[in-house]
């Protein structure tokens, strides 16, 4: 909330299982605290992370741009 009182959009990004709270967190905005703002872009990917034991594993990501609606 505080950087959407300053700024027109924010960016939600999440990854693993932190997916679900992002989601969470721009549905709580959305619905609660700011009725005004709307879903501007959601990207989802995955990306290629390397361990403490040097395996590589693939991670799931999510950002959610989220903005006001003029």
């Amino acid at each position: 909330m505080m950087v959407l009182n300053e700024h027109d959009t924010c960016v939600i990004k999440a990854r693993g299982r932190a997916i679900s709270h992002a989601v969470d967190v721009a549905e709580v905005l959305r619905n609660r605290f700011m009725k005004n703002l709307k879903v501007a872009d959601i990207q989802i990917g995955t990306e290629v992370l390397t361990g403490r034991n040097g395996k590589e594993t693939n991670v799931p990501f999510i950002e959610i741009t989220v903005g006001k609606d003029s």
